[in-house]
């Protein structure tokens, strides 16, 4: 059994790893939706990247966790959302996720050319990547908790615009609707809530976050309800079982909640394959002239 000790340690991580999930879940239907499914990672690094330039800058101090931190790896982000607003509003040739995969890399090529000039490289880049939940305070989790309300509640506002364009984009651009416009508003605020999640949860756990329970919910739903519904459970339930597992196994507590993300996911799998029948229903539907006159 846990003691109140060890259980009042760990209510804080799980509280911070519930609100990731919460905003996460959201986005990753969109995300899935879009067919840009690195788009999470290529911001995520992109913010990385800006951290680390941070860092060595003499205003940060090298605190990591310092105000001038976030607000340049926030601005590294919005870039990258400009980027990725401007050329999928134009049919180019190139598809966009070529573009979101070269971010990637080149942003995570870059953080490492930045990190050679640091005297604690390995740390920080591990923190980047895993991430380090355990040490998240309740202050954080309360100053997230509230970003993430925000940006939950300009989604809600404005959520017939944004399904739109993420389920047909074509069909917006025709109503009058300025795709890039809303295109970069969806990057920006997703930008905000990537910033904020790398700097508690790290790249591969916020990756997760986003793209693993609206995966695992496809499997069992075809409409937007429901696969919230499935992507926040299932992203409460690991949540749990991965700062549990982290505990009794001693393993470092974000690698473990990425890891019984994919054991779930394969789980989920299985029983999908047991289950007969296909999906019905669409995920939404969504009234372009609704849309194109102002609906929210």
């Amino acid at each position: 059994m846990l003691d109140m000790t060890i259980l009042s340690f760990l209510a804080a991580p799980f509280v911070a790893s519930l609100v990731i999930a919460g905003i996460h879940a959201y986005l990753g239907v969109h995300v899935v939706e879009r067919g840009v499914i690195f788009v999470d990672l290529s911001l995520a690094q992109i913010a990385a990247f800006g951290a680390t330039i941070a860092i060595l800058l003499p205003m940060s101090g090298g605190d990591p966790h310092g105000p001038a931190v976030y607000w340049i790896s926030l601005l590294f982000t919005f870039i990258g959302a400009a980027i990725f607003a401007t050329i999928r509003s134009r049919r180019a040739r190139i598809p966009q996720e070529a573009i979101i995969g070269i971010s990637y890399a080149v942003a995570s090529a870059a953080t490492i050319l930045a990190m050679s000039k640091s005297t604690s490289e390995g740390e920080h880049l591990k923190d980047m990547l895993v991430g380090n939940i355990l040490a998240v305070s309740w202050e954080e989790v309360w100053h997230t908790a509230a970003l993430y309300a925000v940006i939950g509640a300009f989604h809600f506002v404005f959520r017939k615009k944004f399904l739109a364009i993420s389920l047909d984009p074509e069909a917006v651009e025709r109503s009058g609707v300025s795709l890039r416009l809303w295109d970069f508003l969806f990057y920006a605020s997703f930008g905000f809530v990537v910033t904020r999640s790398v700097s508690i949860a790290g790249v591969l756990l916020v990756f997760c976050y986003l793209i693993v329970p609206s995966v695992g919910a496809m499997l069992f739903s075809a409409r937007l309800g429901p696969r919230l519904a499935i992507g926040w459970s299932m992203g409460t339930v690991v949540s749990a079982l991965g700062v549990w597992l982290s505990l009794q196994l001693d393993l470092p507590t974000g690698a473990t909640i990425v890891c019984t993300f994919g054991l779930v996911l394969i789980l989920m799998g299985m029983v999908r394959m047991l289950i007969p029948g296909r999906l019905n229903g669409d995920i939404h539907q969504v009234d372009f002239h609704d849309v194109a006159h102002g609906g929210h």
